[in-house]
Formats: C-alpha cells, structure tokens, sequence
C-alpha cells in the first residue's frame, strides 16, 4: 500500500524534476541569443518564449492523450481531446494494485516540458532566416501530434516498447524527434546568404554574445539532472533513491567527457580551444548519457560522454561540408549523438538489443522527419519558410518584432 508521506514525496519529486526541465527553456534561449548575430536576439527569444507556451496548450488539449492512450493500439493510438478522465483521476490511496503513487498531474507536468525542449531544438536550427509566425504555426502540429505519436510507441506502451526498443529519459524520442524536425525545416529552408562559397567552402558566422551561450550551456547542465533523474519516476525507497544518485553522477559525467573529448578534438584540428565546440560538446555528453543513464559505471558514462563529444566535432564540420546550416549545431548534437546515445544502450544494458534498437532509430527518425517535411511543405506554400534577402539583411528582430534586443549598437 502506498503511504501519504511516499506519494507526497514522490508527487514533489515529479514536480521539481518537471521545473527543472522548464529551467531547460532558459537555457536554449540563452544558447540561442549568444550564437546567433545581434540583429536577430529579440526574434529567437520570442520564438523559444511563444513555443513554451504554444506546446504546453497542444499537449494538453491533444498531444497528452495520444501519446498515453491508457493500452497498446499499435503504431496508431486512439486521438482524444483533453488529458482524459483516465488519466488525470486523482485516484485515492486505497491500497488496490494498480493505484498511481504518485499525482498524475505531476505526470503531465513533467512530461509537457518534455515536449518544448523537443520543440527548442528546431528553432536554433532554423535561427535567422525563418518567418516567426511560420515556425509557431509548424509548433502546433509538432507538439500536438508528431511528437506524441513517436513517444506513444515507446513511453506510451506502444510497438516500440514491446519490441524490447530502450530510451530512458529521450535521446531517440526527444532529442533525436527535434533533430530530424529540425533537418527536415532545413533542407526546404536553404542557407542563410553568405554562408557558403561558390566553390563550397563555408564562412564562419560568429555569434554575437558568447558569455550568453556559456550561460545558456549551464543551465541546460543543470536542467538535465531533472531530465535524466527524473525520469526515474520515484525517489520514495532505498532502491529508487540510490538509482536517482547514480542517474545524477552519470549525467554530470558524460557532460565532462563530451567537453574534454570536443576541446582535444578542437585542439588537434583548429590548433585552438574552439569554446562553441566545447559547449556543443557537453550538450553532446548529456544528449549521450540521456538514453541509458542508470545502467553504466561512472567511469563508463565519462566514455559515453567523450565519444559524443568526437562525434558532434566531426558531425558539425561534416554538416558544413554538405550545405546544411545549422546555426547552433542542434542537428549534429541532438540527432547524430542522440543515435550514438540508443546504440551505447546495448554496452551497458544487456535487456537492449541492437536490433530494436535500430528499429527504434529508423522509426522515430523517419516518421518524424517525413510528417515534418510535409508540414514544412504545406507551411512553405501557404505561409511562406523564408524571410525576405532585404530582411534577412537587415535582421530579423526589425522585420518579424519591430524591435531590437542591442539598440545602442544599431547603425540606424
């Protein structure tokens, strides 16, 4: 039977891991705003502002519903409206087997700030040079359906989960489900002007504020031990409470791997201690970690971490090399470390295979990236993906908020 004080405790758990998640929101806006130009500040912290908002509403008038329909449908979950009487009852402590034990509305909570960081990791991607009320119109089908859909296969009871497929706290079902929404925006939206050369050599285009970036990168730091910890679900015992300690080790470990891993990769190739390399590089090591972080050794998650770190180095210049801009190096971080994070699963985890695994990946990428393509589509010839090369010049922040976030710089 569960106690008053166990579901207390574990209902408050839920909720300060669900508000350190939020705290995440900060932290891409922060990132954001310090590696994108100065002429386009304001526009990316509305977009990462309005996008909170937005996902939280769709997920809880649809995407909530369909991504926990209550039972297994398939690959097509039942499309309510609403939490659902189901699964917003507050059931009484009365000692029956299937009682919560903790508040299901703590449960939604945590799992809508899941949504938005999903949704946070296009809008990096898609940073100067996309029309705002065209990204908040593609946040509505992301956060409603696509998003649910894929986390209903897996967290939600569905195919993937009976496959044996493995994702703890989301490296597939969020950051690589962001990754491949944010390529998909990408390819239709083409590279910001003076990118790249005609002879295919990419330009550098520095961020305008890298103490804001640095910024940005510790609060997702510390945001991401309510990700990863609190997606154990419960604290209330011995057992739960020493797994929470060592999600928490595990997560800080591969965050220090990936930076020690970028910064050697950075010094070897630029000769240089790259810092925007080395903040993609924690991000790497968390994304890495984030799929399995309770199973492995600390010295393991410290391995997890540095070969996320290698990779998103190599990802990020690889990206370049064939025309994809990414301003922020999400795609690289969140898809590329966020497929190498599922596979690491099967290191540590002898219940994960690699072939569900795989499945899993091939999954989750390819629907989310055709279904976003096709929503990216429609909002191309309806609304229109691209800024004007008049406001793409001038900025953004002028043409899309009639404002400026640094106005004492402005040449006007």
């Amino acid at each position: 039977m569960v106690s008053d004080l166990s579901y207390a405790l574990d209902t408050f758990y839920f909720l300060v891991s669900g508000a350190l998640v939020m705290w995440m929101a900060a932290g891409f806006a922060m990132l954001e705003a310090g590696l994108v130009r100065a002429k386009n500040t304001a526009e990316i912290l509305t977009k990462n502002v309005v996008l909170f908002a937005l996902s939280c509403v769709m997920f809880l008038l649809m995407g909530y519903s369909i991504m926990y329909p209550g039972e297994n449908t398939g690959w097509i979950p039942n499309f309510g409206f609403g939490i659902g009487a189901e699964n917003t009852a507050e059931a009484a402590l009365s000692g029956a087997e299937d009682a919560p034990y903790y508040s299901m509305r703590s449960d939604f909570f945590f799992q809508v700030v899941f949504v938005a960081t999903a949704m946070s990791i296009v809008s990096g991607a898609v940073a100067e040079r996309m029309k705002l009320w065209t990204f908040l119109a593609f946040v509505i089908p992301m956060t409603a359906v696509i998003y649910p859909v894929q986390g209903y296969w897996h967290w939600g009871g569905g195919p993937l989960k009976e496959l044996g497929f493995s994702d703890f706290a989301g490296s597939g079902v969020v950051h690589m489900c962001g990754a491949a929404a944010a390529l998909a925006a990408v390819l239709q939206l083409g590279a910001r002007k003076g990118k790249y050369n005609k002879n295919g050599s990419a330009n550098a285009i520095p961020g305008c504020n890298l103490p804001l970036a640095t910024l940005g990168t510790f609060i997702l730091w510390m945001g991401w031990f309510g990700f990863n910890g609190g997606s154990e679900l419960k604290v209330s015992d011995v057992g739960e409470a020493n797994a929470v300690a060592q999600v928490f080790v595990n997560t800080n470990m591969a965050a220090c791997g990936g930076a020690i891993a970028a910064l050697l990769m950075s010094r070897a190739y630029f000769k240089k201690a790259d810092l925007t390399m080395v903040l993609n590089g924690v991000l790497a090591g968390l994304v890495a970690i984030t799929a399995d972080p309770l199973s492995p050794s600390a010295e393991a998650s410290v391995l997890i971490g540095a070969v996320g770190g290698a990779l998103v180095f190599v990802s990020i210049l690889m990206v370049d090399k064939f025309k994809v801009d990414d301003p922020v190096g999400a795609i690289s971080v969140h898809g590329v470390v966020g497929i190498w994070g599922l596979i690491a699963v099967t290191f540590n985890n002898s219940e994960a295979t690699l072939s569900a695994q795989l499945i899993g990946i091939a999954a989750i990428f390819g629907f989310v990236f055709v279904a976003s393509s096709l929503v990216w589509f429609i909002l191309d010839k309806t609304m229109g993906l691209r800024v004007s090369e008049e406001d793409e010049y001038d900025g953004v922040d002028i043409s899309e908020c009639g404002l400026e976030a640094y106005p004492e710089f402005s040449k006007r």
